[in-house]
């Protein structure tokens, strides 16, 4: 079901707006209190357990549904498109979820790698953890106005939304494989 906009090139709603910083606001809220707020977790040992390589293949899965839904709509495939995009959101919904649990858990896991690996894991994490809180309202504004039929500001948004979504996708699972692989 989507809904009929009267005018395609109007902005959002303020209704919607609001909704869309709510929604980023508490994604971002809740992670950084899950990371850095709960309290009792010091001297607990850091069970890595599944859910590492279950939010590494959840952001694998997200990229590649984005990238997948990327070359149909080049190639005119709305449908197949739409299905992809929010097949991507869904999965990278179903990452936050798994993202949290694990996170509330353990905290915040430190990276021991040193020297030159060091270096290169804080220069795709510092970007990856300020783009993943930027992506949050670019994707759900994208999202919206192409469910709005609002085609002209969806791709305009989706130019600057797509790459930052899947840097945040592909960085997600070079993190993990360096946190816990290397």
């Amino acid at each position: 079901m989507t809904v009929a906009s009267t005018d395609a090139n109007a902005p959002e709603s303020a209704a919607s707006r609001w909704v869309i910083a709510a929604l980023s606001f508490v994604v971002v809220a809740a992670v950084t209190f899950v990371m850095y707020g709960l309290p009792g977790r010091e001297g607990r040992e850091a069970a890595v357990g599944v859910l590492p390589s279950v939010n590494a293949t959840l952001n694998g899965l997200a990229g590649t549904f984005l990238v997948a839904g990327y070359v149909f709509i080049r190639r005119g495939k709305i449908a197949q498109h739409k299905a992809c995009m929010l097949t991507a959101f869904g999965v990278s919904t179903a990452f936050l979820v798994t993202y949290l649990i694990h996170h509330s858990r353990v905290g915040s896991v430190p990276y021991t790698g040193v020297g030159f690996a060091r270096t290169v894991y804080f220069s795709v994490l510092i970007p990856h953890i300020i783009l993943a809180a930027a992506v949050v309202p670019l994707a759900l504004t994208t999202i919206y106005r192409g469910w709005t039929g609002r085609y002209d500001g969806h791709r305009r948004l989706a130019r600057w939304a797509l790459p930052i979504w899947l840097y945040v996708s592909v960085s997600g699972v070079v993190v993990y494989v360096m946190a816990y692989h290397l």
